[in-house]
């Protein structure tokens, strides 16, 4: 079984979060306007963290797959004009998601339900692109010092760790749960998610429960 990398972890936790947003807005009641104003909450966390998820990838990880030997320059363009739609579907669902939230109405939830799962499909594409074409090209250079350093900066793009590490293990699936405990050690784990992401876990976990 290939090894599941943190970049597809974070696409796991992406996917996880679109689909329960979707999920949470056709099911919404009518009128109740503390769950609308979750699920906005809720969704503009999902959407920060992957703004600066593909911020990072934008500034370090495509300018590093341009300097492989052998890799089509093609390829980080695509990645750059895939991000650059993405962008514009999570605009649009954004917008959609305001509009319900200043109703708190099922017929802006459906409408907000739609966008956001219009911005799935979008992101859904390029998570498939980017690990098919890409992470088989990246992972034979884990070890190498050059890769490394884009580690190195891409830790310093996720915003607030705690409010990370918890978002990303909020619903993990089993699997993706093992990968990640393979990558990070279990204290330091749960200093960033239960200590220092506490916030999180009040202000936006209570969402899905």
């Amino acid at each position: 079984m290939a090894t599941i990398t943190m970049n597809e972890i974070i696409h796991a936790a992406v996917r996880r979060d679109l689909a329960r947003t979707e999920a949470a807005l056709r099911s919404f009641p009518d009128g109740d306007r503390s769950r609308a104003e979750g699920i906005k909450r809720a969704w503009d966390f999902l959407s920060q963290t992957l703004h600066d998820h593909h911020v990072g990838e934008d500034e370090h990880v495509w300018p590093y797959l341009r300097t492989l030997g052998g890799v089509d320059p093609a390829l980080a363009d695509q990645m750059e004009a895939e991000h650059a739609e993405m962008a514009a579907a999570l605009h649009r669902a954004s917008a959609a998601m305001n509009e319900f939230v200043a109703s708190a109405g099922s017929a802006s939830a459906e409408a907000a339900a739609e966008s956001v799962a219009a911005a799935s499909g979008v992101t859904a594409r390029h998570l498939d692109h980017e690990e098919q074409a890409v992470m088989p090209l990246i992972v034979p250079q884990m070890q190498t010092p050059e890769w490394k350093a884009v580690e190195k900066k891409l830790r310093g793009s996720t915003g607030e760790a705690g409010a990370f590490f918890a978002w990303l293990q909020d619903g993990m699936a089993p699997e993706i749960a093992t990968a990640l405990a393979g990558t990070v050690p279990a204290p330091v784990r749960f200093v960033l998610s239960r200590v220092i992401g506490r916030g999180y876990h009040k202000e936006i976990a209570p969402v899905w429960r």
